[in-house]
């Protein structure tokens, strides 16, 4: 299955692009899909990561279907 990663802010700085797919197998979820980026991103590892699936907060246990949107970013404060 296919998964669309959408990197924002300081993620995208370090990812060094905003965009990129990844495949994952069935039945995956958000961790499965953080293993994967952190494989080809292994300096995101120093971050406190939030993330998003189809735009919606999502934690590390949930599900992933093919064809989703995955976003990852740090928390943002504002004053």
């Amino acid at each position: 299955m296919s998964v669309r990663v959408l990197f924002f802010g300081a993620t995208a700085d370090v990812a060094g692009k905003r965009e990129t797919s990844i495949d994952l197998g069935g039945n995956s979820n958000v961790g499965a899909a953080l293993e994967s980026v952190l494989r080809d991103q292994p300096s995101l590892q120093s971050y406190k990561l939030l993330f998003s699936v189809n735009q919606e907060y999502a934690e590390l246990d949930t599900s992933i279907s093919d064809g989703d949107e995955l976003a990852i970013f740090t928390p943002v404060s504002g004053g």
